[in-house]
């Protein structure tokens, strides 16, 4: 329609296939995968493997980010804040968008698979766990859903870790628990935030199933458990305790948030340990990485 400038037009085509991507958390999680893997091994060395590592997480995550975003557009369309996103307002059709999820999917496993069959095997593990056990199975049946998308969230590091060493070792899983248990952090305190959007889509959440306190100290214990698998792996591998009174002072940032969210429960506090706990991680990955020079 001439004239149209509604978000969807404004967009474009690349814009609107770019925002099923969700570039933000695809790009967190490439990142933990870079990290996995510069744990092992300097990116200057092998610049050719960590340039296949990057570009296949990166389609294996946006692939099943998009193929998440088509199965759950009924949801979408019940929400608020999810209301105008491409398949809820009719800029992308469905089947084009699960044909895109479905290409970018594959062609990122062919790639893992050319780089290292056990790489490849984890990356779409994590594919599998996240599409079809979490969104596909479970998410809308249970809350404790979220247990699954933490472990499909904790493979891209895991994956990394396992291109540069060739094995699953006890570091790598180290690494997947830290970030499994870091995902109620991010996850729940966003599921309070956006309490009514989730009640509407008919979606369980540890706040409706079981309140807003309890909710409270799950996540402050998870973020107890988080950092401390962190500290651990950081530990395992030598680093400086310049580096280590560095993730030191992130995680008391952390835990002190998720300290006030239960004696001081409150939606503003609640908001500043979503936005926190990302910054947390991405200093933490950081650090893994800066410390691979």
């Amino acid at each position: 329609m001439i004239g149209d400038k509604s978000p969807a037009s404004k967009k474009g085509t690349f814009g609107n296939y770019w925002s099923l991507i969700k570039s933000l958390q695809t790009s967190l999680l490439l990142f933990t995968g870079i990290a996995g893997y510069t744990s092992a091994q300097c990116p200057v060395g092998e610049s050719s493997q960590i340039i296949g590592l990057s570009i296949s997480l990166f389609l294996a995550i946006a692939g099943s980010t998009v193929l998440n975003m088509v199965w759950d557009r009924d949801i979408d369309s019940k929400m608020q804040r999810t209301a105008q996103r491409p398949l809820v307002n009719g800029a992308l059709r469905v089947d084009h968008a699960l044909v895109f999820g479905l290409l970018i999917s594959v062609l990122g496993l062919v790639i893992a698979y050319w780089l290292d069959p056990l790489y490849a095997l984890v990356v779409g593990g994590g594919l599998f766990i996240d599409v079809v056990i979490y969104t596909m199975w479970l998410k809308r049946r249970t809350p404790w859903s979220i247990v699954w998308g933490g472990i499909s969230g904790g493979m891209p590091i895991l994956a990394g870790r396992v291109l540069a060493v060739g094995h699953i070792d006890g570091l790598g899983v180290l690494f997947l628990l830290s970030v499994l248990l870091w995902i109620p952090t991010h996850i729940l305190t966003f599921n309070i935030k956006n309490f009514g959007d989730y009640r509407r889509a008919g979606i369980p959440t540890f706040a409706d199933r079981y309140g807003f306190m309890t909710t409270r100290w799950i996540i402050a214990l998870s973020s107890v458990g988080a950092t401390l698998a962190i500290a651990m792996g950081l530990y395992s591998l030598g680093l400086s305790w310049g580096y280590l009174k560095l993730l030191a002072i992130l995680s008391v940032g952390l835990l002190a948030l998720a300290a006030f969210i239960v004696l001081r429960p409150s939606e503003k506090h609640d908001f500043y340990l979503f936005k926190y706990a990302s910054l947390y991680m991405v200093g933490a990955m950081s650090i893994i990485s800066f410390s691979s020079f």
